[in-house]
This record gives C-alpha cells, sequence and structure tokens, in this order.
C-alpha cells in the first residue's frame, strides 16, 4: 500500500438502469482515509454505489476519482469452484516460478515473475491464517471450502494485494461467530480508505464515520453506529418539532386568512346597503366601493400569501422528517396446538457427513436456533428437511405444511415479476388478493410488476418472504437459513415482529446472536458433526472465546 494521502471521490455521480429506472443524479461524495460505514434502506443504491466507485458499472454521468488502487468484496460473491486458493490469492503464477527456481530450473522468465516477492507463500499463509482460515492449503480448491470460508478468501486476496481503497459489501453474510471475529480484526487494522456496507451492528460500531445514503444523498456522521443512531434520532427529534411548528402556523394563517375574507365581506355588504339607501353621495359611495375593493384585494392576497409561505415551511419541515416504510405481517391460519408434532427426524445421516443421532422431534409452536461453524452443514440439514435433499440414510418426516427460506434466495424465477411469482405460490388467489398482500410487504402499484431480477438483496428477500408466507396452504413450519442476510436493521426490526406474530413452528439457523435472542427461541442445538442441545450462554461463551 502506498504511503501518498488517498481518496476517493464522486463527482456529479449520475447512474439508471437500461429500464429507466433512476439510481442517482448529481451525487457527490469523498472519502478520506479511515473506516467509513455506508448505511442506508434496503433499495437506496448502496451496492450499486459500491459497484459504481469499484468501476464495474459505468456512469450514466459524473465521475468517480481514486488516488489508488481499489479493491471490492461484492455483496453476492461467485468464484469458480474449480479454482485452487492460490490462483484466487492471486499468487499461483508466482508460486508456479518459485518451486520451479527450488527444484532448480534457472529460467529467466521465473525470475521476472517473482520480481522481489520471494516471500509470497509466507505472506499468503500468514493472511489466511490472519483471517482464521491456516488449516486452508494453497493447493485445495474453492469448492472444497464452505461458503463463508470463500468470503474470507476473497477478503485474503484483498488484503496480500494491498489495494489503496477497499469496498466491502456486507462482508459479515455467512460467517460463523468465529469467521466474524477474525474480519472485525482485519476491518479494525485497515490503515487505507475503507468503505464498508453492513447491517452488523458490530462492525459498524468498529468504523471511524457513517456515510447515509438517503433520497440519492449522502449525509455524514462522525463515530460509529451508535453515535450515528444517537444523531439521527436527535435531528428527527427536531425535523417532528418543526413539523409540528409549521402545521400550527398553516392552521394560524388559515383562521386569519378566513376572518379576513369575514370582514370584507361585512364591509362590502355595509358599502352596499349605504349606496342601497343613498346614505351618502352616489360619488362618494362609488369611490368608497372601488377603495373597499382595492383594499380588499390587497388585504386577501397578504392573507393568502402568507398562507402560502406557511405551508412551504411545513412541506420542507416534512420533507427532513423520515418516514420509512416498513414491512407489515398478518399470518392466518398458521397456528400449532402445543404438543402437536410437527417434524421427527430418525438416525439422519446427511449429505457431507454431519449427523442426527437417535432422533429429533419438533412439537407446537416451539421456536429453534440452528447454530453452528461454517461449513457444519446446517444448510444441508435444513434442504434435507425441506425435501431438497435426500438423506444418505435416516428418515425425515414433515407433518404439517412447510417453507424454506434459504440463504441464496433462489426460490423465485428473476424472469418473472414479483406478481407472478408470488401466483406460482398461491394460484387460488386473485390477482387483487395478491396486490393486496404484497402491498403491506412494500411492493404497491407498478412495484409489484417489476421484475425480480432487477431487486436489490433487501428487495429480493422482501419478495421472497411474500411469496412464502403467501403461499397456499399457510407453512405451519418456517425453515429460515440466514435470513437477516442482506436486510437493513429497520428490515430485521420489522422482521423480528413479524416472526413474533407468526404462530407456527419455527427453525432459524443464523450467526446473529442479537437477532436471534430477539425471538424468543425457546431451543437451541449445535451442529458440530453431530446435532447437539446447547445453551444461550454457551453461544455467548463461544462468541466471546472467538473475539480476540
Amino acid at each position: 500500500m502506498s504511503h501518498r494521502p488517498v481518496f476517493l471521490s464522486a463527482t456529479s455521480l449520475s447512474f439508471s438502469w437500461p429500464d429507466g429506472t433512476e439510481v442517482f443524479d448529481d451525487l457527490r461524495m469523498t472519502v478520506g482515509p479511515g473506516r467509513t460505514g455506508l448505511v442506508g434502506t434496503n433499495g437506496s443504491g448502496k451496492s450499486t454505489l459500491l459497484e459504481l466507485l469499484a468501476g464495474r458499472l459505468a456512469p450514466t454521468g459524473g465521475s468517480v476519482t481514486a488516488s489508488g488502487e481499489i479493491g471490492h468484496l461484492p455483496q453476492n460473491l461467485v468464484l469458480d469452484t474449480g479454482r485452487r486458493v492460490d490462483a484466487i490469492l492471486g499468487i499461483d503464477r508466482k508460486r508456479a516460478a518459485l518451486h520451479a527456481v527450488e527444484a532448480g530450473d534457472p529460467a529467466e522468465e521465473h525470475f521476472a515473475v517473482i520480481g522481489d516477492d520471494w516471500d509470497v507463500e509466507e505472506r499468503a499463509r500468514a493472511t489466511l491464517d490472519q483471517l482464521g482460515l491456516g488449516a486452508i492449503g494453497l493447493d485445495r480448491t474453492v469448492g472444497e471450502v464452505s461458503g463463508g470460508e470463500s468470503v474470507l478468501l476473497r477478503l485474503a486476496a484483498l488484503l496480500l494485494a494491498r489495494p489503496d481503497v477497499l469496498l466491502l459489501d456486507e462482508p459479515t453474510n455467512n460467517l460463523d461467530l468465529y469467521a466474524r471475529s477474525r474480519l472485525y480484526e482485519a476491518v479494525e487494522g485497515w490503515s487505507g480508505v475503507m468503505v464498508v456496507v453492513s447491517h452488523d451492528r458490530e462492525l459498524l460500531e468498529r468504523v471511524d464515520r457513517i456515510a447515509d445514503l438517503h433520497d440519492g444523498g449522502v449525509s455524514w456522521y462522525g463515530g460509529p453506529w451508535s453515535a450515528y443512531e444517537e444523531a439521527l434520532a436527535a435531528e428527527q427529534e427536531a425535523a417532528e418539532r418543526m413539523v409540528r411548528v409549521a402545521e400550527a402556523d398553516v392552521q394560524r394563517q388559515r383562521r386569519e386568512l378566513s376572518e379576513a375574507q369575514m370582514k370584507l365581506a361585512r364591509r362590502r355588504r355595509y358599502a352596499q346597503k349605504s349606496f342601497e339607501n343613498k346614505a351618502v353621495p352616489k360619488v362618494v359611495a362609488h369611490t368608497r366601493r372601488g377603495q373597499a375593493q382595492v383594499s380588499a384585494g390587497k388585504h386577501r392576497n397578504l392573507h393568502a400569501d402568507r398562507l402560502a409561505e406557511a405551508r412551504e415551511r411545513l412541506d420542507v419541515a416534512v420533507e427532513a422528517v423520515r418516514d420509512e416504510d416498513e414491512i407489515r405481517v398478518e399470518l392466518p391460519r398458521t397456528q400449532v396446538p402445543p404438543g402437536r408434532e410437527v417434524l421427527r427426524l430418525t438416525e439422519l445421516e446427511l449429505r457431507y457427513g454431519a449427523r442426527v443421532e437417535g432422533g429429533f422431534e419438533l412439537r407446537g409452536p416451539e421456536r429453534v436456533a440452528l447454530v453452528g461453524r461454517n461449513g457444519a452443514g446446517k444448510t444441508t440439514l435444513l434442504r434435507t428437511v425441506a425435501g431438497e435433499l435426500e438423506p444418505v440414510s435416516g428418515e425425515v418426516e414433515r407433518l404439517v405444511p412447510l417453507r424454506f427460506l434459504p440463504q441464496r434466495l433462489d426460490v423465485l424465477d428473476d424472469g418473472l415479476s414479483i406478481v407472478e411469482n408470488v401466483a406460482r405460490f398461491a394460484p387460488a388467489a386473485s390477482g387483487n388478493a395478491i396486490r393486496a398482500r404484497l402491498a403491506r410487504f412494500l411492493f404497491r402499484g407498478a412495484r409489484a410488476d417489476q421484475r425480480v431480477g432487477t431487486l436489490s438483496g433487501g428487495e429480493r428477500f422482501r419478495a421472497t418472504l411474500a411469496a412464502l408466507l403467501l403461499a397456499e396452504p399457510a407453512p405451519q413450519l418456517l425453515l429460515l437459513d440466514e435470513p437477516t442476510n442482506n436486510l437493513d436493521l429497520a428490515s430485521v426490526r420489522k422482521l423480528t415482529a413479524a416472526l413474533h406474530a407468526y404462530e407456527g413452528a419455527l427453525v432459524v439457523a443464523s450467526h446473529d446472536l442479537t437477532f436471534l435472542e430477539s425471538l424468543g427461541i425457546t431451543r437451541r442445538v449445535l451442529l458440530d458433526g453431530r446435532l447437539r442441545p446447547t445453551s444461550a450462554e454457551e453461544l455467548r461463551a463461544l462468541s466471546a472465546s472467538t473475539v480476540r
């Protein structure tokens, strides 16, 4: 990494999708050294902005300037499963040249490839060890590592490349507690420019400043997430107070305009009566009436102008108050009586080695937290229970209707609209009924006709959740695999509220202990080669022991 001052800047940045949907118009921001947390509601354009800053998307207007090399960790990371670890790290050619020289081949091209980087293998292994990947050999393939390990592997490649600017998009998605602690350490040790998009509070507490992307612009707040929350709450309280003041002013101006109009009407009636009764000479009456009309017009215009100005102040005040829409979920016909058997697993052996020894039963509206390290087999177990995978041996008995929300959110057809996708899960429901229910998930009007392939991560989550929860028959068992991935913190709160309202049985695989504790979990099970009961205390101890 260079020692010169580094920065990343967007100037008059504009971007629209091919269908004409505008994301940014004249956005301006400059990021200097340090760690910046980029936050905003789902669909505000955070991932798109990182893609633009990284040069992966071309702006429709404006420019991006960086004083050094940029490294980018995208949200939806796809690595070729056949590639070796050293190739992902970008050291395969240097490593091959080193091995050739060590084997006695003095060809000049080997020295040209190596350059001054004779310790590249040692640095690579040290970086892998720093991220908890020390057991992964450089000769292994990506297909042999878990999803969470592949995220850390890509981060290791970026750290080895030593870019001046590092852009991270939801880097803790799919990471277990141990892997998250390693990533936190890497973030805290970064000395260049870093911009990180995340919904992980623990990670956002480790940044130096917050950049809030809202309505196509960026507002800056010093300090970590907690300081941002306090500052934003104070801003909103002041904004709401200004709305109340502006509303009172509008009401006062309306009253004054109404009173002025009543006074002027009385004057006109008096002048007309005087004219009709010939109380004054005709010429005087005409003059007075003309003067009264001019005066009345000026008076009326004055109060009308004051009312218009008061309304403008109210509009400005209202715009300053954030009114973020939140999902509203009602789940009928999902109640499971206490004691009713919902799921039974018997001597289950899963693909890739995990086991459920003996039996496992789920009864009534239980809420089970499924936890374990990356690669332990949590997703495999949920997919087996959902019927997507066949077990190696043993039996799965599904005793109620169930639905599975997968980690990859791949149950929807990207080529179909949101309405069309939901109709696949509820074929008997009318189009109007589907649209009315989709509105509760914030897909209103033309938004419900948007093609799923164009949705952001959080929007795709909402669409998938809507399709599963509006399915017929209504699910009495929900299987959720890392459901908080890609969700902003407001949406996590509403998901929590929705799941509190759910009266069926629930199995949730998650590394987010704060989220799990908010769900009213009744049982915790740990998958570490076999499925065994665990406790909240053991999980907290595990989390604490991984943070060095």
